[in-house]
């Protein structure tokens, strides 16, 4: 291991918040079982408010940001992982209350890390990052709830990004009638490669919803919340089901009780940040089997660490396509 390694740290002063270059020693790290030698970790929508310091979501300083990571076990006393174990990590408070990706080297928990699925390399697992791995959970939770393609067609909001890029691959490769709202028509080309079927405008969901609309789909996949979510609720069929897993439009939901009342739809909230080893891994045991490999490819950029802070402002603007994996080392 190095003696001394690079980072990107988040620290807070009387003039505000700056992400800075830094060089770190082991000893400058958490608490941890397991040190991982992180070769790739990727840009999220949560990243992209860390770093600019947009929404508080650091509730430590100094924090290294980086909520996702994957790499080399370096060194363990955790009984379950030894040195030269490819392992990945999401959530768990990465960037929020403990140190993140965004560095050569990271000290975390075993018990949060998940042995990198033979059918990824580390690159390909952070191209799927903490937004497909959500994806994957609201995709489960749909189909707990029996929403199955034989029931009708499944919207996806926010679709050429992460989440949703992630969500219309795995959705159409299961059979899947897939809707995907967008507001950037230009990318119409890119999602129906992933394999929807229809696109339609964001500006279609945004509008004051009505308590009730005409069934257009019998589930859901929504990263944007506020009125795009009321309107989804408002068009899904009986006993329906949307899966709600971001707040890209706004925290506020100006529903009614409408659909649950009088068609029983199913309101599903997705967490990955603490969700239970035993269903995470289901998460990446599907990825492996239900996400086309090409189809990552063609959603996925690759940029090295010294770009992550511009690519904080563009994923906030909504310019970000798809997914964006950070080359750490």
């Amino acid at each position: 291991m190095k003696s001394r390694f690079k980072a990107i740290l988040v620290q807070k002063n009387d003039k505000g918040q700056s992400a800075d270059d830094v060089e770190l020693a082991l000893g400058d790290l958490m608490d941890g079982d397991v040190v991982v030698a992180v070769s790739h970790s990727t840009v999220n929508y949560k990243d992209g408010l860390v770093l600019t310091g947009r929404s508080p979501v650091v509730r430590k300083f100094p924090m290294i940001p980086g909520i996702d990571l994957a790499g080399t076990v370096a060194a363990s006393s955790n009984p379950n992982f030894k040195p030269g174990d490819k392992v990945l990590l999401n959530g768990y408070g990465l960037s929020e209350n403990h140190y993140g990706g965004y560095s050569e080297y990271a000290r975390v928990k075993g018990d949060w890390l998940v042995p990198l699925p033979p059918a990824f390399t580390a690159a390909e697992a952070m191209a799927i990052g903490t937004a497909g791995y959500t994806a994957m959970l609201a995709v489960l939770a749909l189909e707990d709830l029996h929403v199955t393609p034989a029931k009708g067609a499944v919207v996806v909001t926010g679709a050429a990004g992460g989440v949703g890029s992630v969500a219309v691959a795995v959705l159409a490769k299961l059979g899947y009638r897939v809707i995907a709202s967008t507001g950037r028509p230009e990318e119409e080309a890119y999602l129906k490669s992933l394999g929807a079927a229809e696109i339609i405008p964001r500006s279609e969901l945004s509008a004051d919803p009505k308590p009730l609309a005409k069934e257009r789909w019998a589930g859901g996949v929504d990263s944007v919340g506020s009125k795009t979510l009321a309107n989804v609720l408002a068009a899904t069929s009986y006993q329906g089901a949307v899966a709600a897993c971001g707040l890209a439009g706004g925290m506020d939901l100006p529903t009614s009780v409408a659909p649950f009342i009088l068609r029983g739809v199913s309101l599903l909230g997705i967490d990955s940040v603490q969700m239970p080893m035993p269903r995470r891994r289901q998460a990446w045991e599907r990825l492996a089997r239900d996400l086309d490999v090409k189809k990552l490819a063609s959603m996925t950029k690759t940029i090295p660490l010294s770009e992550v802070r511009k690519a904080a402002d563009d994923i906030l603007a909504g310019r970000i396509r798809g997914r964006l994996v950070v080359e750490v080392r």
